[in-house]
């Protein structure tokens, strides 16, 4: 079972403004783009239907609660 602490690992060390795709357990960076054509191409031939695909900001800000 994946942790949110896996996944807050894995999207701080993926690159800032860019897109990436997380793996189906959401603990490693699988892919990263420019562009969401250019990750979804890289997982086609990669084979990969699960990963989820996002975007990541520009800066990571602190959040206050």
């Amino acid at each position: 079972m994946m942790t949110s602490n896996a996944r807050s690992e894995a999207l701080r060390k993926a690159p800032l403004d860019s897109w990436v795709a997380l793996s189906a357990d959401e603990t490693k960076v699988v892919a990263v783009g420019a562009s969401y054509e250019e990750v979804t191409s890289k997982l086609n031939r990669m084979g990969d239907t699960d990963s989820a695909i996002l975007k990541t900001p520009p800066a990571w800000l602190p959040l206050a609660l």
